[in-house]
């Protein structure tokens, strides 16, 4: 059975391994692509998730179930390293579909360097064992907790520098916060840039001017 989804990954062809259907090209964008089983096992690992029904992308993707086939990392790996990404940038109502992007450029950093490879295999394991298993099924509080007192390490800054890039410059990103640089209204310059409103009782003129091209 064949099911549409999102792919979080390069563009290429799929076919349904056993059986004859014709080939379907991944558009630029938003792609629609058949998946199968044998795809997702030509790679190390794969996320698979939905997009939740109250996410401003639910009514924008093509479908609500997203995939990102992994070439370096573990399906696992990939798991922790989103939910770690999510500690250290963490976004309610952000849809978990914008954090595997992190994960994506992750595993292809991993995939071209082993040394990097490791290093994130081995933070993996590090938060595993502070579980005694599975690191994702651990308390929200304890997850807090144990991603804290990684920071500063090569670990943790590796993931921090790339999530700071990944998960901010991209379009879902821009729809989700409101940034439409894209769309050509310089962003948010006129959305908030100067206004300080998130502060209690912020002092008067501390917002400063909007700049301006001159």
């Amino acid at each position: 059975m064949r099911d549409t989804i999102i792919p979080i990954v390069a563009q290429r062809r799929a076919h349904d391994g056993g059986h004859h259907h014709d080939h379907d090209e991944i558009a630029a964008a938003p792609p629609k692509i058949a998946l199968t089983r044998r795809e997702f096992l030509r790679g190390t690992g794969v996320l698979v998730g939905t997009i939740a029904a109250t996410s401003i992308f639910a009514s924008l993707a093509p479908s609500r179930v997203w995939a990102l086939e992994m070439q370096g990392l573990s399906t696992h790996q990939g798991e922790v390293l989103l939910q770690v990404t999510r500690q250290i940038y963490p976004h309610a109502t952000l849809d978990d579909a914008v954090y595997a992007l992190v994960v994506k450029d992750l595993d292809a950093k991993a995939k071209a360097d082993p040394a990097v490879r490791q290093q994130l295999a081995d933070g993996v394991a590090q938060l595993d064992a502070k579980a005694g298993s599975d690191w994702t099924r651990r308390a929200a509080n304890d997850k807090a907790q144990d991603v804290a007192a990684l920071a500063g390490t090569p670990f943790f800054n590796t993931v921090r520098s790339t999530a700071v890039v990944s998960l901010y410059s991209n379009p879902m990103a821009y729809e989700h916060f409101g940034y439409g640089a894209s769309r050509g209204d310089g962003g948010y310059l006129h959305q908030g840039f100067n206004s300080l409103s998130w502060l209690p009782d912020p002092p008067a003129g501390a917002s400063g001017p909007i700049p301006t091209d001159s």
